[in-house]
């Protein structure tokens, strides 16, 4: 193991990283234990077992359930199944813009990518195009659709996989497919006159040559232990993330691995922060190169639950929270010593070059983070917003906070007590700015200066109904907000209303304003886009915004001798065109449903997922098909490819593998 890595880390709770050395590794490692600077070694699982069973019961989450007889080694399936109704009628070639025609190129000249955090890093989702093909996880299967010119669009190749397949990436002629199964082995325990079956989570790495389109081919199988977490991409480098509980057979405790095929390219030691947790799980971040799938670097660590990852273009970032729990300091919310709340928070620094990971630094905060958009770096700092909950005897205390991590993850700067008794909803980081959205019954929309980071100041903020729970940048001086409107209530609460959109205008930074608002639907209508900024597709240079939508409507029923209305549900996507001159102009929607109004409730197969475009042409996804419509004129429907689905193990996984 890297001695800078035991030298640096000094962290609070415990969580493990597995990163991959090379396929030349050795498996074998010493046994024993060190302990270096803080930090515990482990490079048996004799040790580690013995260190866990050392420590609380009640507080290390760890078990030994999870490991037995009876696995299920899940197996890729598929379904022949029907589309409920026929998809809307192609608009004759004919009818159609020249531009859509493709007659002149058998490429898009632009096309879309999925909607990152940070340019130039890549985010790991079901869907990935080139301008010519589109590439989906569907069914359970790899799925790889000519898709333009749209003429004629269809598949050109459905691959089966193994197991629950969630995400991929693209590079060129590779593509990289992570899924997720249990897998059964023998084991001999001490004492155990047999082996017996011992069945883990892990994650397959599937490395496809897809230069003939027509028939990918596998070039690796990697397999690293856990279930699939997420995944990052630089150049050609990727990084992948798994978790997995802390767990035992009998005396035996399983470390984590790494096997190229059969092989077993390394079982790294496991570094373990002095400061106890109360729930541990093991985190395997593995890096390989995506031309080839080759293995490039590894390091393993011990870390708590609920991670947020974030990734900049230099480091790997995994925070998590670490709360002392109550019951050891009674009701009071602050440490007495410190004066600090109990709800902490730390992060852990990696940097990444050529794919290889080395520890940096850790730091801790006051509050937890709501999501990835919570963390920033600029110029060698890490911003973070929190928001903190605190309880005493008399009364539930929650404000929120921003702080300026240093590059040694010192606090440099601070900004506490913003929004006293609401929570954060929404944050933006975009250069020496933080655009923050809390809520209670008003949407305070904050403008925060962080150009000293040592004194981050508030410039200016707009109290306007309803939130944002997603913030987009549209330009330097405007920002989109998705999230829902509100109507306060007699009772001092309020109702929640439909999906909101809003473009603020941030010129004046001490003065926001809001250039324009929509709303649609009833309350209940929602979008995938508020839990899943992959799902938001937008492009400044066309003015396009596209948004998948389940939208509640109100349709009157006739016969009546008064006035009746049922409850109907629409799903699909609203396609807009959006300029700070124009605002939010409808363009039209795009519905997988033959009957719009088909009584589909969240959920549905045809719910809309993605959404893409390549040149004038839009591709929006659901589990069912794909339908290929114009991006400036969306009712004009050229036609559908169909996509394989199924409701079994290793059936259709919608984003962030979750099966859907």
């Amino acid at each position: 193991m890297n001695q800078n890595v035991i030298r640096g880390l000094l962290g609070a709770g415990i969580v493990v990283i597995c990163l991959i050395v090379g396929a030349g590794i050795l498996a074998e490692q010493p046994s024993g234990t060190e302990n270096i600077s803080g930090i515990q070694v482990f490079t048996s699982a004799s040790s580690l077992s013995a260190y866990l069973d050392s420590m609380p019961q009640a507080d290390n989450g760890y078990t030994t359930s999870s490991m037995g007889m009876g696995g299920i080694v899940r197996v890729a399936t598929e379904e022949s199944i029907t589309d409920s109704a026929m998809p809307p009628a192609p608009v004759p070639a004919a009818t159609l813009p020249q531009a859509w025609k493709g007659e002149n190129s058998d490429e898009a000249e632009t096309y879309s990518s999925t909607n990152v955090q940070v340019a130039g890093v890549d985010e790991a989702d079901f869907i990935k195009n080139d301008g010519k093909y589109i590439y989906l996880v569907s069914g359970g299967r790899l799925v790889v659709v000519d898709a333009y010119p749209p003429l004629g669009a269809g598949i050109v190749s459905d691959t089966p996989l193994t197991g629950t397949p969630s995400n991929l990436f693209l590079s060129g002629d590779r593509l990289a497919v992570f899924s997720s199964l249990r897998e059964t082995s023998f084991i001999h325990p001490e004492g155990s006159a047999a082996p017996v079956p011992y069945t883990r989570d892990v994650t397959h790495v599937y490395v496809y040559d897809v230069s003939d389109r027509t028939a990918p081919k596998i070039v690796r199988d990697l397999m690293v232990s856990g279930t699939y977490s997420d995944g990052r991409m630089k150049g050609t480098d990727v990084f992948l993330f798994t978790r997995e509980s802390v767990s035992r057979y009998g005396d035996m405790l399983q470390m984590p691995e790494v096997r190229d095929g059969d092989t077993l390219i390394a079982q790294p030691p496991v570094s373990v922060p002095d400061m106890p947790g109360y729930s541990w799980q093991f985190t395997t971040a593995t890096s390989f190169d995506i031309r080839d799938g080759t293995v490039t670097d590894a390091e393993s660590f011990l870390l708590g639950y609920g991670t947020t990852l974030y990734v900049s273009d230099e480091n790997i970032y995994i925070a998590y929270e670490w709360q002392q729990p109550y019951y050891r300091g009674g009701w009071d919310g602050f440490n007495e010593a410190s004066g600090e709340p109990r709800e902490q928070s730390v992060v852990h620094r990696f940097s990444v070059a050529k794919g290889e990971i080395a520890y940096a630094a850790t730091g801790t905060f006051p509050g937890h983070l709501l999501n990835q958009f919570s963390l920033d770096e600029y110029k060698g700092n890490l911003r973070v917003a929190t928001t903190v909950n605190e309880w005493t005897r008399d009364a539930r205390v929650q404000y929120n906070n921003v702080y300026v991590l240093g590059p040694d993850l010192a606090i440099i700067g601070k900004l506490e007590y913003i929004a006293p008794d609401e929570r954060i909803y929404a944050a933006r980081f975009v250069g020496d700015r933080l655009y923050l959205v809390t809520f209670k019954q008003m949407d305070p929309f904050f403008v925060i200066d962080l150009s000293d980071p040592e004194n981050p100041a508030v410039l200016g903020e707009l109290k306007l109904p309803g939130y944002s729970d997603y913030l987009h940048p549209y330009d330097d001086t405007h920002i989109i907000g998705i999230g829902k409107e509100t109507v306060a209530n007699e009772w001092g609460g309020f109702t929640t209303g439909g999906l909101k959109m809003t473009l603020f205008d941030v010129a004046d930074v001490n003065n926001p304003t809001e250039v324009d608002t929509v709303e649609i639907g009833l309350p209940g209508t929602d979008s995938e886009a508020l839990n899943d900024h992959k799902a938001f597709l937008f492009d400044a240079s066309r003015g396009i915004l596209v948004l998948p939508v389940h939208e509640i409507v109100k349709v009157p029923v006739t016969g009546k001798s008064y006035d009746a209305y049922s409850t109907k549900y629409w799903q699909g996507a609203y396609v807009y065109g959006l300029t700070p001159e124009t605002g939010f102009v409808l363009k039209g929607t795009v519905t997988h449903n033959a009957d719009p109004q088909s009584g589909y409730y969240w959920g549905s197969p045809d719910s809309v997922l993605r959404s893409l475009y390549m040149d004038d042409v839009l591709y929006t996804v659901s589990r069912t098909k794909m339908v290929i419509s114009g991006l400036e004129h969306p009712e004009m429907v050229y036609g559908t490819v169909t996509l394989p689905i199924s409701g079994g193990y290793g059936g259709n996984v919608g984003y962030d593998g979750i099966q859907v």
